[in-house]
Order: C-alpha cells, then structure tokens, then sequence
C-alpha cells in the first residue's frame, strides 16, 4: 500500500443557508488519495485505536439511525471522508460546543470528498478540523495521540470565542421560537430578528434598558431612597467616607449593622452582623477598598439572601443563599477543613460550570475577616468539634422559584420598575420566603442590572429555569405584526431572488414595488447596495457582508437580495429563512465546474436552497416554463405563484384548478388569476420603456409583490414610474 494521506484542499465558512443545511457550516474538501482504496476496514487496528481514543464516537448514530451505528460503520469498512466528519463533530462536543450535523459526500473527482460539519464558532471549527485530521492519521499510523492537550485547546477557544451561556441560552430560546440571531461583535451583542423589527441583547441587558436606570441601580443610596418613597422595605441606612463616620454611623442605626462598597457588586466587600467597634472599622477598611469609594453603613437584617430575577413586570426566578460552616477535628487547619468539607462538593469550582463557588480561607478578604472576628486565621486549628463560620451570605444559588410568596414577588418586581430596570436582580434579605413579608423583617438590600443569570440556569440544587424564553417573550410582545402561529419573531419581509435570467432587473423591480407600497427597502443585487430609492453602493452587492448590512439596519422594514449559484456555494445565502423566494431557471453549471458541480443535477441541489429556506407562511415564485423549476414546488414550506407566458403550460392549469395563484400574458397584458378568477390585468405597456423589460421579468416581480400583498393598482402604479438605469433613482 502506499503512504496514507489526507489533504485538505479548501476549507470554507458557510455563514448562512447552503446546500448542506439550513445553519452555519464549515466545508472542507478533502482529497484522501490513496485511502481511497483501503476503506477502514482494511487498516489493521484502526477500529480498536479510534473507539478507544473517541469512546463517545458510541452516540453517533450516523446512517444506520442507532446507538452505535458510525462505528458499526467504521467496523465494516467506511472511507476517510466520512471518518473525518464524525471526529471532527466529536472534538466540538468534547470542548463544549455541541454540534451533530454533519456529512460527507464524494465528488466526480476520485478521492475528493467534500466534508460538512456544522460549527457555532468559525475558528473553533476550523481548529477542530485540523485537529481530527491528525487524530485519524494518528489511529491509522498506530502513533500516540495527545487527546487532553487538544481538548483542552479548543474548550479554551471556545470559551474565549463563543457566546457566553446565559446569552448562548437566550439565543437558543428565540431560535426556539423561529427568531433569527446576529452576532454583531465577538463579545455577547446580539441582534435578535431583522431591520426595524429587531431587538438587541447584551448578556442581560436589552435595549430597552435604561442608562438612567443603571446609573441609578449603581448608586445604591439613591437606590433605598428612592425605593423607601414608594413603599419597598429597606434596611435604614447612611452613606459614611471614614471609619469613624462608620462607628458613628452604626451606633445611630442601632447594632448589628451590615458594610457594603457604596458601588459594590457581587458581594465583594460586604461584611454582616458587625457589633463592635473594631470589628466595624475594619468592615469599613474592606469596603473602601473593593469599592474605592464611599461606604455604607445600614442595619443588618437577619436572615437568607435571595435573588429575585425580574423580567418585564414578573418575577421568573429566585435563588436562597447558603451560610457555610466547618466542623474541627482538633488536627487539620482551617484551610483544610474548607477542602474536606466544603469544597469537596463536586457542585464546586471555579469556572462558570460549577453553580457554587470553591472557598479560599487564605484569599478571600471577606472571609479573612471573619475568621479573624471569630479569633481565627486561615491556619488555624480549632478544636474537635468546634463549629467555625466561614461564610455568612453567599452562593446564592439554590432554587427556590416555587416557593416564593406573592407579596414578596409583588415587592421585588416594584422594586424592578421604580429604578427604571426591564431586566433586575432584586436582592433581598428574609427569614423565609414562603411567608408573608409583613409577617417578617425583610428588606431589599440591592437592585442590580444586568443580573447574572447562571444560578438561574445552573441551580446547584432544584431545577433550572427557562430565563431565555422568559425574556425572549418580554422583547417580543404581540405589539409587532410579522407572526407565524400567533407569535411575534421580529421579522420584515426578506424578498431573495435565485438564477441567471434577468435577476437583478427582478430584485430591483420588486424593490422598486415594495418602495412605493411605503416600505423602506433595503436591496443588495449585481447593480449596487440601495436603501430606499438612493444608491448607496455601486458595486456588486451580490455578497453576504451586503446582506447583513441590510439586515442590521434599524430603519428597514423590508428586504430584497439578489443571489447567484456561485454566492450560495461560497457563501450561504445572507438571512435564515425568506417570505418570498423566487427562482427563474436551473442552469448555467458549466460556470460551476471548479465547486465541482459538474451536472445540472448537482446544479439544482443549489438553487433549491432557495426554496428551503420559506417560511412556512410565505411563498416561492416559480418560473413554470422551466421544468426543473416546477419540481420545487413541493419543497416549498409555504404557497406557491407559477408564472409563465403561456397558460396553457400543464404547471399552470394544475395550479389554477387547486384554486391557487398564478400569472400569465394574454394579448399584452399581465394576468393575475386566483384559481379560474382573473383578479386583475396589468398592461406590460405601463412599463417605462415597455420594451426593454421581458414580459417573465416583470411577472417574476409582480408576482412577488402580489404575494406580499401589494395591491394591482400599487403594482401598475410602480411599473409606469420604475426607471430601468441603475444610476437614477431606480
């Protein structure tokens, strides 16, 4: 045999619809060589060193749709290509970025395979790939595999690449509900829908939250002041900038009192039950430095900390904090006892997986502090039996959603809306949330923005809760109109245009329609980059970066582009999904021949994309003249137009007799029918020149126009007034 090898000859992003599938996917063609003649099968040890390197290659169910089945496949014999594809899926998984699309299909090239895998992350991908390349030639070669160090490689890019998991879980809960996503940086800002109908998330804050809601959430005096005036319990406190003020401060309030940063957060610097003097100043010694600031001084309120997160007008969440303790055994420090007793948790750690955080006695000041209020440090030693505080308040993560009492979650969502905050977490101090909060002492001590959301979603005891789609309801109310099953999805009407026969005239007719219909169009095509009637760009947009400059644009209510075969292979078309999808013919592979689509068979496999991705109440416009465009119809999930000059074309008469649309010519004259009804006529003569317009042109954009409910007369109205050079005013 000679040597095994496998190459890559181009790998590709797709960053939208393709051929592949409906998602993001990178496409690596792969030549395998002389592999190509020695399946898996046939390479002694291969199956034994892959299932052992990969043990969790046993889930991939592959073709034969169980348990098992790729390595069954692997066992029997498959080739490198497909190979390839399941490690790579694999590798993802292991860094968690969980992935399972994938496939690999040969080319008319022998040995040349092209290998798709989604990805949530390019250079993950990317990264992934070459790395299961290496690992399979490993397994082939029997050569030793350094599987930890790779995997630990790509879970560090993912972390440092991906989205975060509480924005990961917000943007899984709107493709839940149909509404498309845009990454705008490679931090957490997200756009959720399209053009006007868009909303924007930052982790857990949106853009409807306030700036002025903020700054008064940070100001946490001004926060009590103002919630005391409008009825929120919360504890009587002073703002102090020295430790005498401190004492001074405490002695009025009345002991104990509790110590906090004046602009502090995540309870860095807060010291609780203080009752005497020294203990307070040094409180105070604490809080100036973890908040370089002023320092508040308010009564301490005995019991459990909770966080209430409010979203909108509701509370769909709280959480109970955790007091931790250790027991001495008269020989181990207390450094020790915290590793034997505490953090041997497993629900402990110091990364975002772990709910509850690992304790350091000789690192955290907070809790230096208190050991050293109790007489202890953290090497101390105390005696068999003795209990030592270690934490007072933290961990605030142990679900109690269910429990908690009206009047108390009537408190922490007023408490939301007079700081002005769509998004809070209201903390608050009480002895038991299952009962009334006039039957108990207590208070709110913080209103937080941008709450974070992981005790939430990673409980470290009760069950998660749905955050994402809590909010994702609050964005999109049923105030907006583009609804599919009674649900807003922050979409516009994306009008997209496949094939070789007269497109950019179509996407900037229909553009011109939807203009005059008082839309503001956004248009990428071979002519330019338009928004509204101006030319903003000359060049050929024909792009995905043009594509999304439209789709990112707040003042576009709706959206047309132009595609080519050559995009779709490249690229991936620019949106996710499409009200209305038009496609003129399948042809023109021979200009293909380097993505190897070498036959008109492989050719519609591309142009079909366009059709897959409709909306389920939306609508293909078909040219009925071309054979191979009639075959789609089916695959469309929504309605479908034909449209041809003769109407007597077999297409035309089955569609007519299923009572459904279609367009033809009849003695010069466009014909909009509803069945056998003929709604309207439209004379090919209102076009301005009529004759350098063909008649399938106009009717491929008047079709697409009718479908998004222009009227015949906007639609006359727009054909006399459209000025055919692209260098006027469309």
């Amino acid at each position: 045999m000679t040597t095994k090898n496998i190459q890559l000859l181009r790998v590709t992003h797709l960053r939208g619809p393709n051929i592949w599938t409906y998602r993001p996917v990178i496409e690596a063609w792969v030549d395998i060589g002389a592999l190509e003649d020695h399946p898996s099968n046939t390479i002694p040890g291969f199956y034994e060193r892959l299932s052992e390197l990969l043990p969790g290659l046993a889930e991939h169910r592959c073709g034969v749709g169980e348990r098992g089945g790729f390595l069954l496949r692997v066992r029997v014999g498959t080739w490198a290509g497909h190979i390839l594809e399941h490690v790579v899926l694999e590798l993802q998984n292991l860094a968690g970025m969980r992935t399972g699309f994938g496939k690999a299909r040969q080319t008319s090239v022998r040995g040349v395979y092209k290998v798709a895998f989604r990805t949530r992350q390019e250079q993950v991908g990317r990264a992934a790939l070459v790395a299961a390349l290496d690992l399979v030639m490993a397994a082939m070669e029997n050569r030793p595999y350094d599987l930890t160090a790779t995997i630990a490689k790509l879970h560090d890019m993912v972390d440092a690449l991906c989205l975060g998991p509480s924005t990961a879980h917000i943007v899984e809960a709107a493709t839940e509900r149909g509404i498309p996503h845009l990454r705008l940086t490679d931090g957490n800002l997200v756009q959720l829908g399209h053009g006007a109908s868009q909303r924007r998330i930052w982790t857990a804050e949106t853009d409807q939250t306030s700036a002025i809601a903020e700054e008064i959430a940070s100001d946490k005096d001004l926060t009590k002041s103002l919630l005391q005036s409008c009825g929120v319990p919360v504890p009587q406190g002073r703002l102090v900038k020295t430790a005498e003020e401190a004492w001074e401060a405490a002695q009025d309030i009345g002991l104990p009192v509790a110590i906090k940063p004046y602009d502090g957060n995540h309870g860095r610097g807060v010291s609780l039950d203080l009752n005497n003097r020294k203990d307070i100043e040094a409180a105070f010694q604490l809080a100036q430095r973890k908040g370089g600031g002023s320092v508040i001084v308010e009564q301490f309120i005995n019991g459990n900390e909770h966080r209430l997160l409010v979203v909108g007008k509701q509370v769909v969440a709280a959480a109970r904090g955790e007091t931790a303790w250790v027991t001495g055994d008269g020989q181990s420090n207390i450094i020790e006892l915290v590793d034997k007793q505490i953090n041997i948790d497993p629900r402990r750690g110091t990364g975002e997986d772990a709910p509850l955080n690992a304790l350091a006695p000789h690192e955290g000041a907070e809790i230096i502090l208190e050991l050293e209020r109790q007489g202890f440090t953290a090497y101390s030693v105390p005696a068999s039996g003795e209990k030592v505080l270690i934490q007072r308040n933290g961990n605030v993560a142990f679900d109690v959603s269910d429990k908690v009492h009206p009047s108390i979650a009537a408190a922490a969502a007023l408490a939301a809306r007079v700081v002005g905050l769509d998004i809070a977490g209201v903390d608050l101090v009480l002895e038991d949330i299952t009962r009334p909060l006039s039957e108990q002492r207590g208070a709110v001590i913080e209103v937080n923005a941008s709450p974070g959301l992981l005790a939430h979603l990673k409980p470290a005891d009760g069950q998660p809760r749905p955050i994402g789609k809590a909010i994702i309801e609050h964005l999109f109310s049923a105030e907006q109109n583009e609804r599919t099953d009674g649900k807003v999805q922050g979409r516009i009407p994306v009008v997209g245009v496949t094939g070789t026969q007269n497109t950019t005239r179509i996407a900037r007719l229909i553009a011109w329609l939807l203009h005059i219909s008082g839309k503001q169009v956004g248009l990428a095509c071979r002519d330019g980059f338009y928004l509204g009637a101006r030319q903003v760009d000359a060049h050929d947009s024909t792009h995905w970066d043009a594509g999304q400059r439209i789709l990112i644009n707040r003042t576009v209510d709706a959206a047309v582009f132009e595609h080519s075969s050559r995009m779709i292979l490249s690229e991936g078309l620019a949106y996710d999904k499409c009200t209305v999808g038009v496609v003129t013919d399948v042809s023109g592979f021979e200009s293909l021949a380097e993505f190897y689509i070498d036959d008109i068979d492989r050719l519609y496999n591309v142009v079909r994309t366009q059709v897959d991705v409709i909306l389920p109440h939306g609508t293909a416009v078909l040219n009925a003249a071309d054979p191979l465009v009639v075959e789609m119809a089916p695959l469309c999930d929504g309605k479908v137009i034909f449209y041809a000059l003769d109407s007597q074309l077999e297409a035309i008469t089955i569609h007519r007799t299923h009572g459904e649309r279609v367009l033809f010519v009849r003695d010069g004259k466009i014909v909009l029918a509803q069945g056998m009804d003929e709604v309207a006529l439209i004379p090919l003569a209102a076009m301005k020149p009529a004759k350098s317009e063909k008649p399938d042109m106009v009717m491929a954009a008047v079709a697409a126009a009718w479908a998004l409910g222009v009227t015949p007369d906007l639609i006359m109205a727009g054909l006399r007034t459209f000025e055919s050079d692209p260098k006027k005013n469309y």
